[in-house]
Protein backbone atom coordinates (compact mmCIF):
# COMPACT_ATOMS: atom_id res chain seq x y z
CA UNK A 1 0.00 0.00 0.00
CA UNK A 2 2.90 2.30 0.89
CA UNK A 3 4.22 1.70 -2.97
CA UNK A 4 0.86 2.43 -4.31
CA UNK A 5 0.28 5.73 -2.39
CA UNK A 6 3.51 6.91 -3.41
CA UNK A 7 2.68 6.16 -7.33
CA UNK A 8 -0.42 8.06 -7.06
CA UNK A 9 0.87 11.22 -5.17
CA UNK A 10 3.92 11.52 -7.78
CA UNK A 11 1.76 10.78 -10.91
CA UNK A 12 -0.79 13.54 -9.26
CA UNK A 13 2.31 16.23 -8.41
CA UNK A 14 3.42 15.83 -12.00
CA UNK A 15 0.12 15.88 -13.52
CA UNK A 16 -0.04 18.68 -16.02
CA UNK A 17 -3.92 19.02 -17.01
CA UNK A 18 -7.20 18.34 -15.91
CA UNK A 19 -7.32 15.78 -18.62
CA UNK A 20 -4.01 13.98 -17.24
CA UNK A 21 -5.63 13.64 -13.45
CA UNK A 22 -8.95 12.68 -14.65
CA UNK A 23 -7.30 9.90 -16.19
CA UNK A 24 -5.28 9.16 -12.46
CA UNK A 25 -8.33 9.29 -10.65
CA UNK A 26 -10.06 6.46 -12.70
CA UNK A 27 -6.73 4.32 -12.53
CA UNK A 28 -6.57 4.93 -8.61
CA UNK A 29 -10.29 5.18 -7.13
CA UNK A 30 -12.26 4.41 -10.10
CA UNK A 31 -14.92 1.86 -10.34
CA UNK A 32 -11.64 -0.36 -11.39
CA UNK A 33 -9.02 1.45 -10.32
CA UNK A 34 -5.92 -0.31 -8.21
CA UNK A 35 -7.54 1.15 -4.83
CA UNK A 36 -10.81 0.36 -5.41
CA UNK A 37 -10.29 -3.37 -6.86
CA UNK A 38 -8.26 -3.91 -3.29
CA UNK A 39 -11.11 -2.32 -1.80
CA UNK A 40 -13.34 -5.46 -3.16
CA UNK A 41 -10.66 -8.45 -1.75
CA UNK A 42 -11.59 -6.85 1.83
CA UNK A 43 -14.46 -9.66 1.11
CA UNK A 44 -12.25 -12.49 0.95
CA UNK A 45 -9.87 -11.56 4.22
CA UNK A 46 -10.68 -12.69 7.73
CA UNK A 47 -13.09 -10.36 10.39
CA UNK A 48 -9.21 -9.68 11.63
CA UNK A 49 -7.89 -8.99 8.69
CA UNK A 50 -10.48 -6.45 7.48
CA UNK A 51 -10.13 -4.83 10.86
CA UNK A 52 -5.99 -4.10 10.09
CA UNK A 53 -7.01 -3.45 6.01
CA UNK A 54 -9.86 -1.39 5.86
CA UNK A 55 -9.25 1.43 7.59
CA UNK A 56 -5.62 1.61 5.52
CA UNK A 57 -7.50 1.37 2.27
CA UNK A 58 -10.27 4.10 3.11
CA UNK A 59 -7.23 6.48 4.48
CA UNK A 60 -5.48 5.72 1.42
CA UNK A 61 -8.77 6.69 -0.90
CA UNK A 62 -8.95 9.95 0.50
CA UNK A 63 -5.73 11.12 1.00
CA UNK A 64 -5.56 10.46 -2.86
CA UNK A 65 -8.81 12.27 -3.13
CA UNK A 66 -7.54 14.75 -1.48
CA UNK A 67 -4.25 15.26 -3.39
CA UNK A 68 -6.57 15.66 -6.45
CA UNK A 69 -8.85 17.83 -5.38
CA UNK A 70 -5.58 19.99 -4.64
CA UNK A 71 -3.96 19.82 -7.80
CA UNK A 72 -7.55 20.51 -10.08
CA UNK A 73 -7.42 23.77 -7.65
CA UNK A 74 -3.67 24.57 -8.33
CA UNK A 75 -4.03 23.50 -12.09
CA UNK A 76 -7.22 25.95 -12.28
CA UNK A 77 -5.56 28.82 -10.31
CA UNK A 78 -2.59 28.44 -12.34
CA UNK A 79 -4.94 28.40 -15.85
CA UNK A 80 -6.50 31.93 -14.51
CA UNK A 81 -3.46 33.49 -13.59
CA UNK A 82 -2.05 32.89 -17.28
CA UNK A 83 -5.52 33.84 -18.75
CA UNK A 84 -5.63 37.16 -16.89
CA UNK A 85 -1.87 37.59 -17.92
CA UNK A 86 -2.89 37.14 -21.63
CA UNK A 87 -5.69 39.28 -21.59
CA UNK A 88 -4.94 41.99 -19.47
CA UNK A 89 -6.90 45.07 -19.37
CA UNK A 90 -6.85 47.84 -17.06
CA UNK A 91 -10.59 49.05 -16.43
CA UNK A 92 -10.50 51.30 -13.22
CA UNK A 93 -10.08 55.16 -13.65
CA UNK A 94 -7.30 56.65 -13.37
CA UNK A 95 -6.54 58.63 -10.03
CA UNK A 96 -8.14 62.15 -9.60
CA UNK A 97 -7.79 64.75 -6.97
CA UNK A 98 -10.51 64.76 -4.61
CA UNK A 99 -13.11 67.84 -5.16
CA UNK A 100 -12.92 70.42 -3.50
CA UNK A 101 -15.68 72.81 -2.37
CA UNK A 102 -16.37 76.84 -3.36
CA UNK A 103 -18.58 79.18 -1.33
CA UNK A 104 -20.31 80.99 -4.39
CA UNK A 105 -19.72 85.10 -4.66
CA UNK A 106 -23.39 85.73 -4.08
CA UNK A 107 -23.33 83.50 -0.41
CA UNK A 108 -19.90 84.82 0.13
CA UNK A 109 -20.82 89.03 -0.04
CA UNK A 110 -24.06 87.69 1.42
CA UNK A 111 -22.16 86.88 4.49
CA UNK A 112 -20.20 89.81 4.78
CA UNK A 113 -23.35 92.68 4.00
CA UNK A 114 -25.01 90.55 6.98
CA UNK A 115 -21.65 90.85 9.22
CA UNK A 116 -21.68 94.53 8.76
CA UNK A 117 -25.22 95.31 9.28
CA UNK A 118 -25.02 92.99 12.28
CA UNK A 119 -22.30 95.46 14.05
CA UNK A 120 -24.88 98.06 13.41
CA UNK A 121 -27.77 96.54 15.41
CA UNK A 122 -29.16 95.06 12.08
CA UNK A 123 -31.43 91.60 12.64
CA UNK A 124 -31.68 89.65 10.03
CA UNK A 125 -35.72 89.44 8.16
CA UNK A 126 -36.99 86.46 5.72
CA UNK A 127 -39.98 86.24 3.89
CA UNK A 128 -41.83 83.56 0.79
CA UNK A 129 -40.46 84.29 -2.45
CA UNK A 130 -43.89 84.02 -3.54
CA UNK A 131 -46.00 87.11 -2.62
CA UNK A 132 -49.37 88.51 -2.86
CA UNK A 133 -50.18 91.16 -5.18
CA UNK A 134 -50.72 92.85 -2.38
CA UNK A 135 -47.42 92.49 -0.06
CA UNK A 136 -45.86 92.47 -3.18
CA UNK A 137 -47.33 96.09 -4.60
CA UNK A 138 -50.31 97.59 -2.37
CA UNK A 139 -49.01 97.80 0.75
CA UNK A 140 -45.24 99.44 -0.64
CA UNK A 141 -47.62 102.19 -2.25
CA UNK A 142 -47.34 101.08 -5.72
CA UNK A 143 -50.53 101.60 -7.58
CA UNK A 144 -51.97 100.02 -10.32
CA UNK A 145 -50.78 101.65 -13.40
CA UNK A 146 -47.56 102.06 -11.95
CA UNK A 147 -45.09 99.96 -15.08
CA UNK A 148 -43.20 97.66 -12.52
CA UNK A 149 -47.30 96.11 -12.32
CA UNK A 150 -46.77 95.20 -15.93
CA UNK A 151 -46.40 91.43 -16.98
CA UNK A 152 -43.42 92.78 -19.07
CA UNK A 153 -41.86 93.45 -16.01
CA UNK A 154 -42.92 91.17 -13.55
CA UNK A 155 -43.53 87.23 -13.28
CA UNK A 156 -47.16 86.70 -12.24
CA UNK A 157 -48.29 83.83 -11.16
CA UNK A 158 -51.42 82.17 -13.41
CA UNK A 159 -54.40 80.93 -11.54
CA UNK A 160 -57.43 78.65 -12.38
CA UNK A 161 -60.12 79.58 -14.49
CA UNK A 162 -62.80 81.54 -12.13
CA UNK A 163 -60.33 82.42 -9.35
CA UNK A 164 -61.21 86.05 -9.17
CA UNK A 165 -58.85 86.57 -6.21
CA UNK A 166 -55.74 88.74 -6.87
CA UNK A 167 -52.91 87.38 -8.31
CA UNK A 168 -49.44 86.13 -6.78
CA UNK A 169 -46.28 87.26 -8.06
CA UNK A 170 -42.71 86.34 -8.05
CA UNK A 171 -41.49 88.84 -5.36
CA UNK A 172 -40.03 91.87 -7.66
CA UNK A 173 -38.27 92.90 -4.58
CA UNK A 174 -37.16 92.07 -0.70
CA UNK A 175 -39.73 95.42 0.29
CA UNK A 176 -42.77 92.75 1.31
CA UNK A 177 -40.03 91.38 3.98
CA UNK A 178 -40.02 94.97 5.45
CA UNK A 179 -44.24 95.06 5.63
CA UNK A 180 -44.17 91.29 7.55
CA UNK A 181 -41.45 92.41 9.64
CA UNK A 182 -43.24 95.94 10.90
CA UNK A 183 -46.30 93.50 11.39
CA UNK A 184 -45.11 91.16 12.96
CA UNK A 185 -42.15 92.88 15.54
CA UNK A 186 -43.88 96.72 15.40
CA UNK A 187 -41.45 99.74 16.31
CA UNK A 188 -38.66 100.57 17.10
CA UNK A 189 -37.21 98.05 14.47
CA UNK A 190 -34.27 97.75 12.71
CA UNK A 191 -34.07 94.90 9.76
CA UNK A 192 -31.92 93.83 6.85
CA UNK A 193 -34.02 91.53 3.94
CA UNK A 194 -31.69 89.66 1.83
CA UNK A 195 -33.28 86.97 -0.60
CA UNK A 196 -33.74 86.37 -4.46
CA UNK A 197 -36.26 88.36 -6.58
CA UNK A 198 -37.16 87.89 -9.84
CA UNK A 199 -38.09 90.11 -12.90
CA UNK A 200 -38.16 90.13 -16.45
CA UNK A 201 -35.18 91.06 -18.00
CA UNK A 202 -31.70 89.78 -19.26
CA UNK A 203 -28.69 91.37 -20.20
CA UNK A 204 -24.92 91.63 -19.28
CA UNK A 205 -26.04 93.36 -16.03
CA UNK A 206 -29.67 92.18 -15.45
CA UNK A 207 -30.97 88.37 -15.15
CA UNK A 208 -34.14 87.24 -14.39
CA UNK A 209 -33.79 86.12 -10.84
CA UNK A 210 -30.94 88.04 -8.91
CA UNK A 211 -30.32 88.89 -5.17
CA UNK A 212 -30.67 92.05 -3.25
CA UNK A 213 -30.63 93.49 0.52
CA UNK A 214 -33.02 95.60 1.77
CA UNK A 215 -33.02 97.75 4.85
CA UNK A 216 -35.33 99.34 7.37
CA UNK A 217 -35.02 101.42 10.66
CA UNK A 218 -37.50 102.96 12.32
CA UNK A 219 -37.54 104.86 15.28
CA UNK A 220 -39.13 108.09 16.96
CA UNK A 221 -36.33 110.51 15.50
CA UNK A 222 -34.29 109.08 13.05
CA UNK A 223 -33.15 110.84 9.71
CA UNK A 224 -31.97 111.11 6.43
CA UNK A 225 -28.20 112.13 8.92
CA UNK A 226 -28.93 108.70 10.23
CA UNK A 227 -29.54 107.09 6.27
CA UNK A 228 -26.06 108.53 5.15
CA UNK A 229 -24.01 107.75 7.99
CA UNK A 230 -24.94 104.03 8.01
CA UNK A 231 -24.71 103.88 4.12
CA UNK A 232 -21.31 105.70 4.68
CA UNK A 233 -19.79 102.94 7.10
CA UNK A 234 -21.12 100.12 5.33
CA UNK A 235 -19.16 100.81 1.89
CA UNK A 236 -16.43 102.11 3.86
CA UNK A 237 -16.07 98.44 5.28
CA UNK A 238 -17.68 96.15 2.59
CA UNK A 239 -15.06 98.04 -0.27
CA UNK A 240 -12.54 98.17 3.21
CA UNK A 241 -11.45 101.51 1.98
CA UNK A 242 -10.60 103.94 4.84
CA UNK A 243 -11.97 107.00 2.30
CA UNK A 244 -15.59 106.87 1.15
CA UNK A 245 -17.27 109.88 -0.44
CA UNK A 246 -21.47 109.13 -1.68
CA UNK A 247 -23.47 111.17 -3.15
CA UNK A 248 -26.98 111.03 -2.73
CA UNK A 249 -29.46 112.67 -5.94
CA UNK A 250 -33.27 112.87 -5.15
CA UNK A 251 -35.12 110.48 -7.13
CA UNK A 252 -38.38 108.92 -7.03
CA UNK A 253 -39.87 105.50 -5.19
CA UNK A 254 -43.10 105.04 -4.73
CA UNK A 255 -42.17 103.35 -0.87
CA UNK A 256 -40.03 106.36 0.38
CA UNK A 257 -40.11 110.19 0.34
CA UNK A 258 -38.35 111.99 0.09
CA UNK A 259 -36.35 109.17 -2.35
CA UNK A 260 -32.70 109.70 -3.04
CA UNK A 261 -30.05 107.48 -5.31
CA UNK A 262 -27.06 106.85 -3.92
CA UNK A 263 -23.97 107.35 -5.88
CA UNK A 264 -19.97 106.43 -4.64
CA UNK A 265 -17.11 107.95 -6.11
CA UNK A 266 -14.70 106.06 -7.74
CA UNK A 267 -11.77 105.84 -10.58
CA UNK A 268 -12.16 103.91 -13.34
CA UNK A 269 -8.28 104.41 -14.56
CA UNK A 270 -6.75 101.68 -16.80
CA UNK A 271 -9.86 99.86 -16.39
CA UNK A 272 -9.89 98.85 -12.85
CA UNK A 273 -12.34 100.17 -10.58
CA UNK A 274 -11.20 101.66 -7.37
CA UNK A 275 -13.46 103.19 -4.78
CA UNK A 276 -13.29 105.96 -3.01
CA UNK A 277 -10.84 107.94 -5.21
CA UNK A 278 -10.98 109.89 -8.92
CA UNK A 279 -13.47 111.80 -10.23
CA UNK A 280 -16.37 109.34 -11.01
CA UNK A 281 -19.15 108.75 -9.64
CA UNK A 282 -21.24 105.19 -10.10
CA UNK A 283 -24.73 104.70 -8.70
CA UNK A 284 -24.99 101.87 -5.62
CA UNK A 285 -28.11 101.72 -4.30
CA UNK A 286 -31.74 103.29 -3.87
CA UNK A 287 -32.76 104.98 -0.70
CA UNK A 288 -34.96 107.17 1.35
CA UNK A 289 -37.62 107.44 3.91
CA UNK A 290 -40.49 105.21 4.47
CA UNK A 291 -43.53 106.82 3.23
CA UNK A 292 -46.20 107.41 5.97
CA UNK A 293 -48.75 104.35 3.26
CA UNK A 294 -46.13 102.24 3.73
CA UNK A 295 -45.82 102.27 7.79
CA UNK A 296 -49.31 102.11 8.09
CA UNK A 297 -49.59 99.29 6.12
CA UNK A 298 -46.67 97.50 8.31
CA UNK A 299 -49.42 98.84 11.43
CA UNK A 300 -47.01 101.66 12.45
CA UNK A 301 -48.46 104.99 12.99
CA UNK A 302 -46.98 107.02 10.86
CA UNK A 303 -47.73 109.86 13.15
CA UNK A 304 -45.55 108.72 16.23
CA UNK A 305 -42.53 106.61 14.19
CA UNK A 306 -40.54 107.35 10.73
CA UNK A 307 -37.73 105.54 9.51
CA UNK A 308 -35.78 105.33 6.33
CA UNK A 309 -34.79 102.33 4.08
CA UNK A 310 -32.59 101.53 1.05
CA UNK A 311 -31.73 98.27 -1.32
CA UNK A 312 -29.21 97.57 -3.09
CA UNK A 313 -28.06 94.08 -5.38
CA UNK A 314 -25.63 91.30 -3.95
CA UNK A 315 -25.28 90.35 -7.60
CA UNK A 316 -23.91 93.83 -8.18
CA UNK A 317 -21.89 94.30 -5.39
CA UNK A 318 -20.15 91.03 -5.84
CA UNK A 319 -19.20 92.51 -9.29
CA UNK A 320 -18.01 95.20 -8.08
CA UNK A 321 -16.05 94.38 -5.41
CA UNK A 322 -14.15 91.07 -7.00
CA UNK A 323 -13.79 92.07 -10.63
CA UNK A 324 -16.83 90.15 -12.18
CA UNK A 325 -17.37 91.54 -15.54
CA UNK A 326 -20.87 89.62 -16.06
CA UNK A 327 -23.81 88.77 -13.94
CA UNK A 328 -25.00 85.69 -16.07
CA UNK A 329 -21.93 84.41 -15.34
CA UNK A 330 -23.07 83.62 -12.07
CA UNK A 331 -25.95 81.35 -12.84
CA UNK A 332 -24.77 79.01 -15.44
CA UNK A 333 -22.91 76.71 -13.18
CA UNK A 334 -19.43 76.65 -14.51
CA UNK A 335 -16.88 74.91 -12.41
CA UNK A 336 -13.92 76.63 -13.80
CA UNK A 337 -15.53 79.84 -13.07
CA UNK A 338 -16.10 79.05 -9.70
CA UNK A 339 -13.18 77.58 -8.54
CA UNK A 340 -11.48 81.32 -10.14
CA UNK A 341 -13.84 83.27 -8.33
CA UNK A 342 -15.20 81.21 -5.34
CA UNK A 343 -14.07 81.38 -1.99
CA UNK A 344 -12.59 78.61 0.73
CA UNK A 345 -15.56 77.25 3.02
CA UNK A 346 -13.21 78.12 6.20
CA UNK A 347 -13.23 81.78 4.92
CA UNK A 348 -16.05 83.45 6.94
CA UNK A 349 -16.10 87.17 6.94
CA UNK A 350 -15.84 89.02 10.23
CA UNK A 351 -14.97 92.15 10.46
CA UNK A 352 -12.33 91.92 13.25
CA UNK A 353 -10.78 89.22 10.64
CA UNK A 354 -11.40 90.86 7.78
CA UNK A 355 -13.79 90.81 5.38
CA UNK A 356 -12.32 89.13 2.25
CA UNK A 357 -8.64 87.54 2.72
Amino acid sequence: MDELRQKYLNAIAAAGDETALEELRVQAVGKKGEVSLKMRELGKMTPEERQIMGPKLNALKDEINSALAAKKAALADAALNERLAAEWLDVTLPGRPRPQGSVHPVSQVTEEITAIFADMGFAVAEGPQIESDWFNFDALNIPPEHPARQEHDTFFMSRADGDNRPPHVLRTHTSPVQIRAMQAQGAPIRVIAPGRVYRCDYDQTHTPMFHQVEGLAIDRDISMANLKWVLEEFCRAFFEVDGVELRFRASHFPFTEPSAEVDIRCSWAGGTLKIGEGDDWMEILGSGMVHPKVLRAGGIDPDQWQGFAFGMGIDRLAMLKYGIPDLRAFFDSDLRWLRHYGFSALDMPTLHGGLSR
